[in-house]
């Protein structure tokens, strides 16, 4: 059986997320509703340098802590938690937060460019994604692609905020070193204009579960050259934080 007939809507979960994760036998208590994720370790640092909340330490497979704090801004109580890269590790970590009752998400984080006049740092709102990974076939139907429910909204609020921004497809891939470059035409040709590892898994695992996921990327490396073009820094710890207040200001808004 091909990855494509794999979605099962008719048989009950052998695991569910309330088993392991229960907010009463985990003592998780009055965690807010909305929640921002990042991917990047060195956002959870700028936390840590602001007034917060720790919520809890999550033990990973790998005996990492991940912590979850909250914070308040603009009168408003958000989460904030790193989640692992990748489809697989967002999604556990995504349930894992909806079973404690976070209904509403914001991810942030780089992406690869498929157009090379996507300057780096440039805002990017996912319209869709194409499912190139394995986790979003165990949440929906297969297609192509997944819709971005979240994307209109968001993009109304980061105009509010003033925040520049782009909407396009963006391509979802399990495999960042097969990224080959037949494929990147394909999903160029196809409207895409970045290439990242998440989207589509978090969207259908959000849209399965009924809660908002909201989702833009920061133009980073760029695939649409003869040579693959890094564009990685190390950024100031100002920009850091003033990338994660960005996505705290949305948060406020959804």
């Amino acid at each position: 059986m091909s990855i494509e007939k794999t979605f099962d809507n008719l048989s009950e979960e052998i695991v569910k997320p309330c088993m392991i994760y229960n907010s009463v036998e985990d003592n998780i208590k009055d965690l807010p509703e909305v929640a921002v994720v990042t991917f990047m370790p060195r956002y959870m640092d700028v936390v840590k340098n602001n007034p917060r909340e720790i919520i809890t330490d999550i033990g990973s497979s790998s005996s990492d802590l991940y912590p979850t704090y909250a914070v308040k801004h603009k009168n408003k109580r958000i989460a904030v938690y790193q989640t692992p890269v990748g489809g697989v590790g967002s999604v556990m970590r995504l349930e894992m937060m909806i079973a404690w009752g976070v209904k509403k998400f914001v991810f942030f984080g780089t992406c690869g460019v498929l157009d090379k006049n996507i300057a780096k740092g440039n805002f990017i709102i996912p319209t869709a994604a194409y499912r190139d990974e394995g986790t979003s076939y165990h949440y929906m139907p297969a297609s192509d692609y997944v819709e971005v429910k979240t994307a209109d909204k968001l993009s109304d609020i980061m105009t509010e905020l003033k925040l520049p921004h782009v909407k396009g497809k963006t391509w979802t891939t399990d495999a960042f070193f097969r990224e080959t470059r037949n494929n990147m035409l394909k999903r160029k040709t196809e409207g895409c204009l970045t290439v990242e590892m998440e989207c589509a898994s978090i969207m259908a695992a959000g849209q399965f579960r009924g809660v908002e996921v909201y989702q833009y990327l920061y133009a980073a490396d760029n695939l649409d050259a003869t040579e693959w073009e890094m564009r990685w820094s190390d950024t100031p710890l100002s920009a850091d934080e003033k990338n994660l207040f960005i996505a705290l200001d949305i948060a406020a808004m959804i």
